[in-house]
């Protein structure tokens, strides 16, 4: 009987064995097969740049999309003029902003902060760069800043969440150390990140920050009358966007330069970046929603303050 016991057993400890071990396994990002870029023999177009130039040529179709409804604070002659400045504000804005956040050692190679494509662009550097990029346009359209931050707000996710596939697809900006309940933990190829399986936190940025929030605004902007009330739109993209960011830096590992920064101020710099965000968002929304709505059958001049 202890035989048979014995010969009964060895089959269910393989099987227990090789369970854990599927459960236990994470995924290798190197085993992926992803490539940082196209191989054009004498040049790499890097996935980074295309990233970048997909969210700004989406930005310019759908918001030319979006001026032809009633209501429109601008003309197409003014959506050209935002094209061209807010894609100067979101590539200065954001090595600027990386440099000056993340990573103060930039200033002191010139040459190295205009490698965009090895990486390294902030988000909040970006964003600035657009406020500016739109605050001059509407000055000298006589636009108001507010309704055409409206219609800029829809077009933003898109871009960030190619922005977020290519930091994956990159390798770079990986999550914590994962437990074993994370089945979909994943082993980065970088040194810094050790033989650790970590949150793939890039997915976690491009499902919030792109695709959810990018769902909310347009389902506000195109099925509601969001956009006759001035700041809403602007409002939900900043407490949006804040809030998913906040919560993702509990997953994603602070900036190696940043983590006594984080240790002591027990916020990651992202964190802190999306507090005054999550502010100005509650502040935009209510003010939205307690003034006058705009009349949906009267339409607003091109170039009209609204």
């Amino acid at each position: 009987m202890l035989s048979d016991l014995v010969h009964v057993s060895l089959p269910l400890v393989d099987v227990l064995s090789a369970g854990a071990s599927a459960v236990k396994q994470p995924i290798f990002w190197a085993d992926l097969g992803l490539k940082k870029g196209i191989s054009l023999g004498f040049f790499t177009l890097r996935f980074y740049s295309l990233a970048y130039l997909a969210g700004i040529v989406f930005g310019y179709w759908h918001m030319t999309r979006m001026i032809r409804q009633p209501g429109s604070p601008l003309a197409q002659r003014h959506v050209d003029d935002l094209f061209f400045w807010c894609t100067l504000g979101i590539i200065l804005g954001g090595r600027l902003g990386y440099a000056t956040f993340y990573d103060h050692t930039l200033y002191t190679e010139p040459l190295k902060m205009l490698r965009l494509w090895e990486g390294g662009m902030s988000f909040h550097g970006g964003l600035i760069g657009v406020l500016v990029a739109v605050w001059g346009v509407c000055r000298a359209g006589g636009l108001s800043f507010i309704r055409v931050m409206d219609y800029v707000a829809p077009c933003a996710p898109v871009g960030l969440f190619f922005g977020r596939i290519a930091n994956f697809i990159n390798g770079e900006l990986w999550g914590r150390v994962a437990g074993p309940d994370v089945p979909w933990a994943m082993v980065f190829p970088d040194e810094a990140a050790g033989n650790f399986a970590r949150h793939p936190s890039q997915l976690y940025e491009a499902g919030l920050e792109g695709l959810t929030l990018g769902a909310v605004l347009f389902a506000l902007f195109w099925l509601t009358r969001a956009r006759w009330r001035p700041g809403m739109l602007m409002g939900t993209f900043s407490l949006g966007y804040g809030l998913a960011r906040f919560i993702v830096e509990f997953f994603r590992e602070p900036d190696q330069q940043l983590q006594d920064f984080a240790a002591r101020t027990h916020m990651s710099m992202g964190q802190w970046l999306t507090v005054p965000m999550i502010l100005l968002g509650l502040f935009m929304i209510v003010r939205a929603l307690t003034r006058p709505m705009l009349g949906a059958r009267v339409p607003v001049r091109s170039g009209a303050d609204g």
